[in-house]
């Protein structure tokens, strides 16, 4: 019997947790102040972040640093040459929630109104919370591909929720 009720139970938060999860609220792209990448491995993200930089969806790429000033390579994105500005900087504390203070700063300081947000898949729905406390703009999410497999969304479904319930209790912004 509480086998039962336990598998129905994880079931549920398993079906509960998909559309936050596993397929998060993502935005149509359109012309934007800015565009902001979240920090973290795998460095796909980074690289969606260019991309968009690149077609020309806003003149200004901030990056998110999160792994370290030692990380060579994130030289590639915060030493390269390109033909729009592109700032990083080492989000403090090192969590979504720094990254969110700092996207608020820099929007106050430069006037963003719209800002496109670049984070893995899983974590969308909760940096759009988070990012959303300390910016009043509009926000356009935007999904990088993520990894697979029972382990990685076992393990993605604990960590998120987990950041959910720190997110909701912290009096950030």
């Amino acid at each position: 019997m509480l086998c039962g009720v336990a598998i129905a139970l994880i079931a549920l938060l398993g079906l509960a947790g998909r559309p936050v999860y596993v397929h998060p609220q993502t935005d149509p792209l359109r012309r934007a102040d800015a565009i902001v990448v979240l920090g973290g491995t795998a460095y796909e993200r980074f690289d969606v972040g260019l991309d968009l930089a690149r077609r020309g969806y806003a003149p200004q790429l901030l990056i998110s640093r999160s792994t370290g000033l030692d990380d060579t390579v994130m030289d590639k994105y915060c030493a390269g040459q390109f033909d729009f500005t592109v700032s990083c900087f080492l989000p403090d504390p090192w969590t979504t929630d720094g990254e969110a203070r700092e996207i608020g700063r820099r929007a106050r300081i430069f006037g963003w109104q719209h800002i496109i947000v670049v984070t893995y898949t899983p974590h969308v729905s909760r940096a759009r919370y988070i990012v959303s406390k300390c910016f009043d703009g509009e926000l356009t999410m935007v999904a990088s591909p993520s990894e697979s497999g029972l382990g990685f969304w076992t393990w993605m479904y604990i960590r998120q929720s987990a950041g959910y319930a720190r997110a909701f209790l912290s009096r950030g912004c």
